[in-house]
């Protein structure tokens, strides 16, 4: 029974992570799209877009000109930019993890030359890890058999899976070091706070001591 519920976690799991995230959005000429994708290390990003212009005369929108296209930069955990790179009003980019995080990806126009009453729209699609992976091109230059494709394929995925649980475990500890200095600060805080209170305190004493004295009441 527990094996069985092992296959069925690795199967569900695989069938998330082959999941790709397809989306669109309205930019106008400065505006700026940003996304921010938790990647493992060592994991290759690929992102597919299509940019479509406003048509004022239809209230829809058409494709646009090779002239208008996207920036695309891209920043790691670290806040060091690893890619940075104009393109056409279609294509894909790609981009390879270093670090294990956060990465930040934004998109904006690199034309100016249009009116700012213009919009464009963004069709774009992510696809991580093992999604990238062209198995009809391996198969062919490989000289594959079906067989030994699908094998491929789902050695692919259990790679990727051990990275998702590998970037799992490094967020835990991230998040148990976030948890221990929290604590530390809340002690430390806790002391600092007893020993204002209990300064305040004497000085209070003494205050009232001098008063007294001062009044001969003692």
């Amino acid at each position: 029974m527990r094996s069985s519920e092992v296959l069925f976690g690795v199967v569900v799991f695989s069938l998330a992570l082959s999941t790709v995230n397809s989306l669109y959005f309205h930019i106008g000429e400065t505006e700026k799209k940003c996304f921010r994708e938790e990647i493992p290390d060592d994991t290759t990003v690929i992102g597919i877009y299509k940019v479509q212009l406003f048509d004022s005369r239809t209230g829809g929108f058409m494709t646009s000109s090779p002239q208008i296209g996207m920036h695309v930069v891209v920043t790691d955990p670290d806040e060091e930019t690893i890619m940075s790179k104009a393109y056409s009003s279609e294509g894909r980019f790609t981009f390879t993890s270093h670090t294990p995080g956060e990465h930040i990806i934004c998109l904006y126009s690199n034309s100016t030359k249009w009116f700012t009453e213009a919009r464009l729209r963004v069709h774009l699609n992510f696809q991580v890890g093992e999604e990238t992976i062209d198995y009809k091109a391996v198969a062919q230059r490989d000289k594959l058999t079906v067989l030994q494709i699908r094998f491929r394929h789902l050695l692919d995925q259990l790679a990727q899976i051990s990275g998702e649980q590998r970037y799992q475990r490094y967020r835990e500890e991230r998040f148990r070091e976030t948890s221990e200095n929290t604590s530390q600060r809340i002690l430390w805080w806790s002391f600092v706070q007893m020993g204002t209170l209990l300064g305040v305190g004497c000085w209070q004493v003494k205050h009232l001591r001098s008063f007294f004295e001062y009044k001969k009441l003692v």
